[in-house]
């Protein structure tokens, strides 16, 4: 049996690379954009490669006559597809359908404010918010990635602006930490310890089940690879500040409760910021008011 599969999402690729493992002779994957503009994850497309799924790329189906399919060859033209009226057919015996879904945004569309885009998505504001107050919207619904991350940022985001709007305010975000670079790190240790590399399934393997294509990690292996974490910004109570302080103006509040500074002995002298492996301590300047000399 060949099947025919029409989308280039992941949702194609899995419909196809399902299909290899029930067992079908050919999958076959036909998608009218080209790889480039393809909504799928590149690996997505990699794995179905390797386990002998073919891609049509550039192609949309045109007519279907029982086990044959009509495609008309199409080009891209400013990043859409355009036919070209050149036509070839397909054979298949089964035709899945991986064309997505979309949002049903028809109820609003009678509320007065809200405003849609021409891909049928509704526009919100910074706040998650539409044009009618008190109605927000996220996820699939707006102009964004259609992926369950974002939807998930978006509701949480949402969530503190609704909270705010249900009590008068308004949301202010918190300044955010400024992100710790390799760079700024003050690594007074050195160990060798190389990223630990999934096993994967033999690609020959694969089509005859469904079993796990990655092995994942073992409990020891994945506490072998959280232990390689730099920790950047983030104080993991190396002691270091503490056993360096000349003036003994650190003091150790206990395990997991990290440190607290004695600004009376505190000199400013940076040892401590200089040897922080994570640098998880800042300097912050401060104006010196000169003593008069005379007085």
């Amino acid at each position: 049996r060949r099947v025919a599969i029409y989308g280039g999402g992941n949702t194609a690729m899995d419909a196809a690379r399902t299909a290899k493992r029930l067992g079908v002779d050919e999958a076959l994957i036909i998608y009218r954009r080209d790889r480039e503009h393809m909504p799928a994850h590149d690996f997505e497309a990699d794995e179905a490669l390797t386990e002998g799924v073919k891609i049509n790329w550039l192609r949309t189906i045109k007519e279907i006559d029982q086990t044959s399919f009509k495609v008309e060859v199409m080009r891209i033209e400013n990043g859409r597809p355009v036919g070209t009226g050149q036509f070839e057919t397909l054979q298949a015996d089964s035709l899945i359908l991986a064309l997505g879904q979309d949002t049903d945004t028809g109820f609003l569309r009678q509320v007065p404010g809200i405003e849609f885009q021409s891909d049928g998505t509704v526009e919100v504001g910074p706040d998650m918010q539409t044009g009618h107050p008190g109605i927000f919207a996220g996820g699939d619904m707006v102009p964004s990635e259609r992926t369950v991350t974002v939807a998930v940022g978006h509701g949480k985001k949402a969530a503190r602006f609704i909270d705010a709007f249900l009590q008068g305010t308004v949301y202010q975000r918190p300044p955010k930490h400024p992100v710790v670079g390799h760079e700024r790190l003050h690594i007074w240790y050195q160990t060798h310890a190389p990223k630990k590399e999934q096993s994967e399934l033999a690609s020959d393997e694969r089509t005859g089940g469904f079993t796990e294509i990655m092995a994942g990690f073992s409990e020891e292996e994945a506490r072998y690879e959280a232990q390689r974490c730099l920790s950047c910004g983030n104080c993991f109570e190396c002691d270091g500040c503490y056993g360096s302080c000349p003036e003994d103006a650190i003091i150790k509040l206990g395990p997991g409760k990290r440190y607290r500074y004695n600004y009376t002995l505190c000199t400013g002298c940076a040892v401590c910021f200089e040897q922080c492996p994570c640098h998880a301590i800042e300097m912050i300047p401060e104006s010196v008011t000169p003593q008069n000399p005379s007085a």
